[in-house]
């Protein structure tokens, strides 16, 4: 079973520890490695930004365009079909890239999945709080946001 840790909403309670955040340069390198890998090339990166929880990027590659998105607390990738996470994709063969990079791909069979199929054990009391008023559908919904 798939363990949200604490911060994969990005929220956290006030009284809270500081969360960490995984370094836009990180994600960088991986985007270029997984574009060599891909036969492709890096369209644009773009940073967290408020209220996104996630940086994002998009690779052409001889198959299409793909659309990554990457946690900005946790070293979590996902596919989706557009910078906005409504509907995740399978990832490509050469998204290994990003788990030699240590980062963890997330299939779309995880992404889709309600959040009673995740161990959510971890997550703080403000992320609850958040879960509880937007109501996300589905675990990748949930980590991957633009809640404010």
């Amino acid at each position: 079973m798939f363990r949200l840790e604490r911060g994969a909403t990005g929220f956290r309670h006030g009284k809270e520890p500081d969360l960490p955040e995984v370094p836009l340069r990180r994600f960088r390198a991986g985007c270029h490695e997984a574009a060599r890998r891909a036969s492709g090339a890096v369209e644009q990166i773009r940073e967290r930004a408020y209220p996104r929880n996630y940086h994002s990027a998009a690779i052409m590659a001889p198959e299409g365009r793909f659309v990554i998105l990457c946690h900005a607390v946790h070293p979590w990738i996902a596919f989706a079909e557009e910078d906005d996470p409504g509907t995740f994709s399978d990832p490509p063969a050469w998204a290994t890239a990003y788990t030699d990079m240590g980062f963890v791909v997330m299939s779309r069979e995880l992404l889709d999945s309600p959040l009673s199929d995740v161990d959510t054990t971890a997550l703080g009391k403000g992320e609850w709080m958040q879960i509880n008023s937007w109501r996300p559908e589905s675990t990748g919904r949930a980590v991957f946001n633009s809640w404010d």
